[in-house]
């Protein structure tokens, strides 16, 4: 069994119970079992009711703490896939199992079909408190963190809650810049696809009919940044998404919009700035600014709380590696070139 029934090898005895679980645990054609052997060099098999793990001792305890927390999410109805898994496995690995399986406790909102969304790693959890609890929340992170939904879902909330009394959500339409002109239609038509993540996500949460109704009756507005200018939002749970593209000037405008009984969340990707060279993104400027300002969070989430396929998050970790090389590349070819006579 590949070196696995030698000296050191334990055996350890997880039950299963109904046929349901082990099918879903299982995956198809085995592939969630054969990854938790891979990733943890153990070898599973199934015995009646019970799964038996062999393995050296603490390579088959994590084995089981890891499937104990994978059957809790099957039983209470969240899909298994490649990320989750992997996820629960670098848990269980930290010494924060614990703190992963109390994730599956907390539902932050439903969506118009009824599926429960819950923060699904331990950055996501620290975003949405601070989300609850701050007035102004700051929430960097790659692409595939959630940090847009999550922020969507629990304005959403506010709103059903009566917290709130309308949404604004917005983003700088830099990508469009002087072409914007050339584009058909009036300018709303020429920045909706620039809004089109942000629809998505309203009308997954409120369904399309509602969210129509919503933004006919001007509860919620998607709208360009360039909207916000000389207006005040009171009582508003107000978002900014992309905003590592917005300047200085126009981050300090929009963070001065919210008045009485409004909240403000800002959302963005340092690494896709896509402002000119020569202009400091008002996200990165803003943190500077703002460290330790009271009611204002920062949180940051990074390549661990990509919730999209497996391998965006070994993307993400590819770019990182490559340009912490390039860095190191140019301070050596500075320092080089300074030494010279």
């Amino acid at each position: 069994m590949n070196g696995l029934e030698g000296e050191g090898t334990v055996q350890r005895h997880v039950p299963v119970g109904s046929m349901e679980t082990l099918r879903a645990l299982f995956g198809y054609f085995d592939e969630n079992i054969g990854l938790i052997e891979t990733e943890l060099g153990v070898r599973i098999h199934q015995a009646d009711s019970e799964l038996l793990i062999l393995g050296a001792p603490v390579q088959a305890d994590a084995a089981v703490e890891t499937i104990k927390h994978l059957m809790e999410r099957v039983r209470r109805g969240e899909p298994l896939d490649r990320t989750a898994i992997k996820y629960v496995i670098e848990g269980v690995r930290e010494g924060s199992g614990e703190e992963i399986a109390a994730l599956m406790k907390d539902v932050v909102a439903m969506t118009f079909r009824g599926k429960q969304i819950r923060a699904k790693t331990l950055g996501q959890k620290k975003y949405i408190a601070a989300l609850k609890s701050s007035t102004v929340t700051f929430c960097v992170g790659p692409a595939g963190t959630g940090k847009t939904y999550l922020a969507i879902a629990q304005a959403v909330m506010a709103l059903k809650n009566k917290e709130v009394q309308r949404l604004v959500l917005t983003r700088p339409a830099v990508e469009a810049g002087e072409r914007l002109g050339f584009l058909p239609g009036d300018l709303q038509q020429k920045v909706d696809p620039y809004l089109r993540p942000l629809y998505d996500a309203l009308q997954d949460l409120l369904g399309y009919e509602n969210f129509v109704k919503h933004q006919e009756r001007g509860i919620i507005e998607v709208a360009p940044l360039a909207y916000m200018r000389g207006r005040t939002l009171n009582d508003s749970y107000i978002i900014l998404d992309e905003a590592q593209n917005c300047t200085r000037e126009q981050m300090k405008m929009f963070l001065t919009r919210f008045g009485e009984g409004s909240r403000i969340v800002v959302t963005g990707d340092v690494t896709q700035i896509d402002l000119p060279p020569e202009r400091t993104s008002g996200l990165i400027h803003a943190t500077r600014v703002l460290e330790g300002v009271e009611g204002i969070s920062f949180c940051s989430l990074d390549q661990r709380d990509v919730v999209r396929h497996d391998i965006v998050r070994n993307i993400i970790r590819a770019y990182e590696k490559y340009e912490k090389r390039e860095s190191g590349s140019r301070h050596d070819a500075q320092r080089t070139k300074g030494d010279r006579p």
